[in-house]
């Protein structure tokens, strides 16, 4: 996008397209409101005042329709912003729109409207950020989390991390320019204040890899010999008889796939069950290849055996097969199990796809298999972008930390020091690619 286009006037659709009972149109820039005027049977809008009102092209009437005006300052934006709430229509909202754009706007590039919202400072690059996470998340967990960054939550850390060390910078170069009125900062100081931003920036990227598995998700793969009870599992985790149950070995023939949310997304993997059998015909046999690339390529692997029948030796060869992957070892069928049952592993979960008997146990010792801390417990959500300029930030702090420590001149610490927010066009283009249209 050039600069002479970052100050038209741009319109979207706000909403999903499609047939619907509603439908927003958001114009934002310098003309809304005369575009609003020209199209509409009123000649003035209010701030804050909503309106109804009725669109006409050359006297011919397209909707009646609800307006939101908002004046910069106090938008979205930043700027003059018209919200125009209309039927769901499709042919209605195409109408409005290109009415629109024939009176003076263009159509919205994506994530246009938040990006003129971090340009005229409403919001800053994390707040943006978290809009576009919001928007996307795939669990109320990530939902929640994504808010609290786009209240300010992260911003207000980084400002205060980015303050102490300017305030520490800045007491260099009053003892460096002016050393006949100001001391250098002691040793002492300089390397407590360094360790306390580090610890900061460290506690912001301990959440690291649960923020990226709370945006990506996880693929957990159901793994064991036939009929152990990998279908039932996989119907009682997601809620529903999606895979076919029944007592004849070699059921399920193909790698069944679906996404739940479990607090975090989980794409669960229900997989054929795996053997050798010279008898066992040749779907099967794809079935089990299919099984075995599924196990493979998966974060978490559930093994289940059957506790009625114990640990066999075809049981241990699968698990020869994925024991140096995370795993967890589930003994099913435990209400059929003899009363003294005891695993051969130590954190088997003993449960019953038939009473659900250690469903609940299962269902959190995924969610802790894969994240750092419980999602509750996360102060900060980040995204990669974020994680790798801390990185670097705590990178330059080790240096600054090792030269305080060897009293080395302060000049040459400040260069470790020096901060900036530079933001350049090809950062923002590739953000706000990964927008919606009319956001």
């Amino acid at each position: 996008m050039n600069i002479t286009q970052e100050f038209d006037t741009i319109c979207a659709l706000s909403t999903p397209f499609g047939n619907g009972g509603v439908g927003v149109i958001r114009i934002s820039g310098d003309k809304s409101f005369p575009i609003i005027c020209e199209i509409s049977d009123k000649s003035d809008y209010s701030a804050g005042k909503i309106c109804y009102a009725k669109i006409s092209d050359n006297k011919t009437l397209i909707d009646e329709v609800i307006i939101l005006p908002f004046k910069a300052p106090h938008s979205y934006t930043g700027e003059d912003v018209i919200e125009i709430q209309c039927h769901g229509g499709i042919n209605v909202i195409k109408d409005i729109l290109d009415l629109v754009v024939r009176h003076g706007a263009r159509p919205a590039e994506r994530g246009e409207f938040t990006k003129r919202a971090f340009l005229n400072k409403k919001m800053d690059l994390s707040q943006a950020e978290a809009v576009n996470d919001l928007i996307h998340s795939k669990t109320s967990e990530f939902a929640l989390q994504s808010a609290k960054n786009l209240s300010g939550s992260l911003a207000r850390k980084i400002k205060q991390i980015r303050q102490d060390i300017f305030d520490v910078s800045s007491r260099i170069v009053a003892g460096i320019d002016f050393p006949e009125d100001v001391k250098e900062p002691e040793y002492s100081y300089l390397i407590e204040n360094f360790e306390k931003s580090i610890s900061d920036i460290d506690k912001i990227l301990a959440g690291a890899k649960s923020s990226d598995i709370l945006r990506q998700g996880v693929k957990v793969a159901i793994a064991g010999r036939p009929n152990v009870g990998k279908s039932s599992l996989f119907n009682i985790l997601l809620n529903m008889d999606r895979a076919i149950v029944t007592d004849i070995a070699g059921t399920t023939r193909d790698v069944i796939n679906e996404t739940i949310d479990m607090g975090i997304p989980v794409t669960l993997v229900d997989t054929a069950g795996i053997r050798e059998d010279e008898n066992i015909n040749r779907v099967e046999k794809i079935g089990i290849e299919y099984s075995k690339q599924s196990v493979n390529d998966a974060d978490l692997i559930i093994f289940m055996y059957d506790a009625s029948q114990g640990f066999t030796k075809d049981d241990e060869e699968i698990y020869n097969l994925i024991k140096n992957k995370k795993h967890l070892i589930a003994a099913n069928k435990i209400d059929l199990a003899p009363a003294d049952f005891e695993s051969k592993f130590k954190d088997t979960i003993k449960l019953s796809t038939k009473t659900q008997a250690g469903i609940d146990e299962l269902r959190q010792k995924i969610k802790t298999s894969v994240l750092d801390a419980p999602v509750e417990d996360m102060d900060f959500v980040t995204n990669q972008r974020q994680q790798a300029c801390l990185v670097k930030c705590r990178q330059s702090l080790d240096n600054a930390l090792i030269a305080a420590k060897d009293h080395v001149l302060q000049d040459m610490i400040y260069i470790d020091l020096i901060t900036g927010e530079v933001v350049t066009d090809e950062i923002l283009d590739n953000i706000f690619s990964h927008f919606c249209i009319g956001k």
